[in-house]
C-alpha cells in the first residue's frame, strides 16, 4: 500500500465514526518536542469530536478536533510520526513507515466489535468496572460481595484505577519475552500492590513477579495471607526496609508511595541502579530541602513558614524529575488524585530511554540547585551517572 493510500484509508475510518482508540509515535526529528500523541472520540455538546493528547517531555495537552478537521490534522501529524497503532470497531490496523514513507502495515480482525466509549466529564470510563465484581477489592473491602463499590470507598475505588491507568500506560516499557520483576516499596494496606497484580497477571495474562515491603509486620502478615486466598502465585509479602533490602540485582518496576522524605529518594536510587524501565512514586513528607534552601531573591516567600514547606516539596519533586531525565529516563510529574482528597497528590512517573542529556540541561539543573543553595540527597546518590 502506498502512503497517500495508508492515510486515506485511516481518515476514511476515523470520518466513519470507527475509531475506539489510537496511539501515533516515532517522531521523525530527535528535536521534535512531541514524543506521542493519543487518539480518542468523545462526544461535546453532542457534537462528535477526536481528543488528541499531546505526549511532551514533563507535561501532556489537549485539543478536541471535529471531525471535519480531522484529514488536515492527520496529515500534519504524518508529517513529524512514523508510527500508527489504533484499534478500531471491527479491527486493529498497526503502520510502520521508513524515513523515505515506504509503509508496513498490519491488519488484524477483531473477535467480537468494539465499541468507543465518547462520554467526556460525565460517567469515567473505568478500566476496573464498578459493576463488576473482582475478588481482590471485595476482599479489601472495596466492594460488597455482590460487586457493589462501597460508598465509603469511592474514592478508594477512583484511586485504585487511576493507578492503574499509569500500569497499563507502562505496557510498552515492560519486557515481552520473560519474567517482569516488580517492587512495591512501602505497600502498606497494598490496595495498589494487588490492584497492579490483578491487572498485569489476571487480566493482561503477564508474567510477572511482584514483592510488597513494608516495616509494619501485621500488615504484611495480613496480606500476604489475603494473597495466599486469592491464589496470587506470583505475589510475595515481606517485612523490610529500602535500605536493608538487597535481594535484587535487576528490576523492571519500582513502585513507591507516600514514602517519607528521603525514602522516596533511596528507592528512585534503587529502582535506577537497577535498571528499572518503569519508575512510579508519590512522594511524602518532604523536609530535606526545607532545611536547606537559603537564596536571598526568595525571602519574601521563604520567610513564611507555611509557604516555605509547600514550595520545598514542589522544589524536591521537580529536582527528583529533573535528575531522572538527567539519568537517562522520560520523568513526568502526574496529578494522582483530585487535590480535594489530599494534597499530596504528585505522581513521578519515569520512563527508561538511555537518552543523555544535553550540557544545556545539565547547566541548568546545577544553576536551579545553586540558586537554591541546596544539595539534594538523590543527587549525592546518582550523581556519578550524570
Amino acid at each position: 500500500m502506498e502512503f497517500q493510500e495508508m492515510k486515506q484509508a485511516l481518515i476514511k475510518r476515523l470520518l466513519n465514526k470507527q475509531l475506539v482508540s489510537a496511539t501515533i509515535s516515532q517522531p521523525r526529528m530527535k528535536s521534535n518536542e512531541v514524543k506521542r500523541v493519543k487518539l480518542k472520540p468523545i462526544e461535546l455538546k453532542g457534537t462528535y469530536h477526536i481528543q488528541l493528547e499531546y505526549q511532551y517531555e514533563r507535561i501532556l495537552k489537549h485539543d478536541n478536533i471535529e471531525l471535519h478537521l480531522i484529514e488536515a490534522k492527520i496529515n500534519e501529524l504524518f508529517e513529524d510520526f512514523r508510527q500508527f497503532q489504533g484499534d478500531f470497531e471491527t479491527e486493529s490496523v498497526q503502520v510502520q513507515l521508513s524515513k523515505k514513507n515506504k509503509v508496513l502495515i498490519k491488519t488484524t480482525a477483531n473477535a467480537t466489535a468494539k465499541k468507543a466509549n465518547l462520554s467526556h466529564n460525565r460517567k469515567k470510563n473505568y478500566l476496573l468496572d464498578p459493576e463488576t465484581p473482582y475478588p481482590f477489592l471485595i476482599r479489601l473491602g472495596v466492594q460488597s460481595p455482590e460487586g457493589k463499590v462501597k460508598k465509603q470507598k469511592y474514592d478508594k475505588f477512583k484511586q485504585i484505577n487511576r493507578f492503574i491507568e499509569f500500569i497499563h500506560d507502562s505496557l510498552e516499557y515492560l519486557p515481552k519475552d520473560r519474567t517482569i520483576r516488580i517492587l512495591d516499596f512501602g505497600s502498606g494496606k497494598s490496595y495498589l500492590t494487588f490492584a497492579l497484580y490483578h491487572y498485569l497477571k489476571v487480566e493482561q495474562g503477564l508474567d510477572i513477579r511482584v514483592t510488597g515491603l513494608d516495616l509494619k509486620k501485621e500488615v504484611i502478615e495480613e496480606c500476604a495471607q489475603i494473597a495466599v486466598d486469592l491464589q496470587y502465585d506470583s505475589l510475595e509479602f515481606l517485612v523490610g526496609d529500602i535500605n536493608d533490602y538487597n535481594d535484587e540485582s535487576s528490576v523492571d518496576m519500582v513502585v513507591t508511595l507516600h514514602a517519607c522524605d528521603v525514602a522516596t529518594d533511596m528507592a528512585l536510587s534503587r529502582a535506577v541502579k537497577w535498571g528499572a524501565k518503569v519508575i512510579l512514586s508519590v512522594p511524602c513528607c518532604q523536609h530535606e530541602l526545607n532545611n536547606q534552601i537559603n537564596s536571598s531573591p526568595l525571602d519574601i516567600m521563604l520567610q513564611h513558614g507555611l509557604i516555605k514547606e509547600r514550595f520545598s516539596a514542589l522544589a524536591t519533586d521537580s529536582i527528583r524529575a529533573e535528575i531522572l531525565s538527567l539519568v537517562g529516563y522520560d520523568a513526568q510529574l502526574m496529578e494522582f488524585i483530585d487535590m480535594l482528597h489530599t494534597p499530596k497528590n504528585i505522581l513521578i512517573r519515569a520512563y527508561y530511554t538511555g537518552k543523555k542529556p544535553a550540557d544545556e540541561q545539565l547547566a541548568r539543573y546545577h544553576a536551579f540547585t545553586n540558586f537554591l543553595s541546596a544539595t539534594p540527597f538523590l543527587e549525592k546518590e546518582l550523581h556519578h551517572l550524570f
